[in-house]
């Protein structure tokens, strides 16, 4: 699964960290803007199922620069506002609140969520 905020400075790389680790899901993590850490790329977005977006303009942004790389994948805005740092505890478990229903493991595997 992919995480996408703006820059990939603090949301989508907590993200990335938060589930990377869980048995049988990949993770990964890039920003929209020029700017960004690591630039979403048609590469990465190929390569993921899931998509989570921070924003609703996100979703937008992303399917005006690369939708005709998005086929098959599903993209959840997750609602959070850039209003975090990184791995803030409010935005850790926001996180998992809202990324953990959309995710098809054993429910045994949730607690190993950090």
């Amino acid at each position: 699964m992919l995480f996408i905020c703006s820059r990939n400075q603090l949301r989508s790389p907590t993200a990335e960290k938060v589930f990377l680790g869980l048995p049988g899901i990949e993770v990964a993590s890039a920003g929209l803007d020029p700017s960004a850490q690591e630039p979403v790329t048609p590469e990465l977005l190929l390569w993921a199922d899931l998509i989570f977006v921070m924003e609703k303009g996100h979703r937008k942004k992303l399917s005006v620069k690369f939708g005709a790389h998005l086929k098959r994948q599903r993209v959840i805005c997750l609602d959070i506002p850039d209003d975090y740092e990184y791995m803030a505890p409010a935005l850790v478990k926001t996180l998992k609140k809202r990324v953990m229903p959309h995710l098809r493991m054993p429910a045994t595997s949730e607690k190993g969520v950090k």
